[in-house]
């Protein structure tokens, strides 16, 4: 057990990704998204997923799959988006436990008769592209298509595209509009608001063992502020406050605390 964590009487490091899908922590404005999604997904349509980098879109992922109903929901998670069409489909192929073919043809083939089988056993298969924003444009022009049965009569799949905010824009190009009517639900991820930040620090605290109100509500603010409401950066900044904290024998975390923490981090600096 490091330093740290002896000093406020943690049981582990709360401010970290590797937690368990049941103890994710979402604010209602994310709730309503996971929601969403989960409507979508029983409703058998596609959907595009966005959000700014660290904002917290694989979390939204990991609440979906804790939310759903597997018993008639296969979910199969891709996030290595930098393939051509061929090697995306081998990919999806080892993913649903196919085995990989030579060619992208016979790749295809593999992947939509496994969906039509799965149709078949009443199983609904749910394709999560993440990183999508960099899948090339090959593989947009022919996503479409994947979701095309029975001469498009019928929902045998969803595919969920999440990306960054660019991805919208991408796929409103003439040349992606088939595929972008295809996706008939579309969530954009916001920023955490400055009292789902100050939630967010006294539920993980709480979570790892600790007190709630470590962090007083300027310490929180500045955080906040610091970090654009993006869980990614409030995680490390967070992190470095309380070992600085723990460093200086002090079991509250104020506003001085976390100016020294922000002047010390690389990205902060970056960004001046």
């Amino acid at each position: 057990m490091t330093d740290y964590l002896r000093h406020f009487a943690l049981r582990s490091a709360p401010f970290t990704k590797e937690i368990d899908d049941d103890e994710l922590w979402l604010p209602p404005s994310r709730q309503a998204v996971v929601d969403g999604l989960c409507e979508a997904i029983a409703e058998r349509d596609s959907v595009l997923l966005t959000g700014e980098p660290g904002v917290g879109k694989t979390s939204i992922l990991r609440a979906l799959r804790h939310r759903l109903d597997h018993s008639g929901v296969k979910l199969t998670y891709c996030h290595n988006a930098t393939l051509g069409r061929r090697d995306f489909y081998r990919q999806l192929s080892v993913a649903l436990g196919l085995s990989a073919k030579a060619t992208a043809a016979s790749l295809f083939y593999a992947v939509s008769t496994h969906i039509e089988e799965l149709a078949k056993e009443r199983v609904h298969p749910v394709f999560l592209l993440d990183e999508a924003q960099l899948l090339h444009q090959d593989t947009l022009d022919h996503l479409h298509i994947l979701l095309n049965y029975g001469w498009d009569s019928r929902a045998l799949l969803s595919i969920v595209l999440i990306g960054l905010p660019e991805l919208s824009d991408q796929l409103q190009l003439r040349r992606n509009r088939s595929l972008y009517s295809r996706l008939h639900r579309r969530f954009q991820i916001e920023p955490l608001v400055p009292s789902d930040t100050t939630a967010y620090l006294a539920h993980q605290l709480e979570r790892a063992g600790g007190e709630p109100d470590v962090f007083v509500r300027d310490a929180a603010g500045l955080l906040h502020e610091a970090t654009h409401g993006t869980m990614r950066d409030l995680n490390r900044l967070a992190s470095a406050a309380l070992r600085l904290a723990a460093k200086q024998r002090l079991k509250i975390i104020d506003r001085e605390i976390v100016l020294n923490v922000i002047e010390r981090d690389p990205a902060q600096q970056e960004a001046a």
